[in-house]
């Protein structure tokens, strides 16, 4: 008897959705008459909030989706998750990116981050900093988590959403 192939393995729930993904991410770049080639990039994550996955434009274009702090990225992003139905609990495992502009962003917010911690911690009073989307905001989050002389909390509604570093001795809003 000859051994029978092993099956591949299941795909994870994210797997199920790259087809999709990629087919109307090239559909709306088609369609925009836009001038990009557009590419899935599996990652090796750092940890478990770093995504596994990137969806990566790349062309003369490139420029058009980064212009006003990447909007139309991010607007091509919502749209394509959303329409894709995948599950919200799986969206930071994936992200779209040009040039690698989200890649440096992400670098640029912890720094960010840290130094206004350092603020904080120095003259002991909060520092709001500007207002970011929902992915931004959680970045400074877990980039702050491991400064205990520190906390920071949310504040305020839809697009004026944003973090505030709080020193750890004050009392938190309820």
């Amino acid at each position: 008897m000859g051994s029978e192939p092993s099956p591949s393995p299941a795909p994870t729930p994210l797997e199920s959705y790259y087809a999709a993904i990629e087919d109307l991410a090239r559909k709306i770049v088609k369609l925009g008459g836009f001038r990009l080639e557009v590419k899935l990039r599996h990652l090796e994550p750092v940890d478990e909030h770093s995504p596994a996955t990137i969806v990566d434009f790349s062309g003369p274009d490139a420029g058009l989706l980064l212009e006003a702090h990447g909007e139309l990225l991010n607007a091509i992003e919502y749209v394509v998750l959303r329409a894709v139905r995948l599950e919200e609990s799986l969206f930071p495992k994936i992200s779209f990116d040009c040039e690698d502009y989200r890649h440096m962003r992400v670098e640029e917010l912890k720094l960010m981050a840290q130094v206004a911690a350092d603020r904080v911690r120095d003259t002991g009073m909060p520092f709001p900093l500007g207002p970011m989307n929902a992915r931004e905001r959680r970045i400074i989050h877990l980039a702050l988590n491991n400064r205990p002389e520190v906390r920071t909390e949310s504040d305020g509604q839809g697009p004026e959403r944003k973090v505030v570093i709080h020193p750890a001795s004050s009392p938190a809003r309820r």
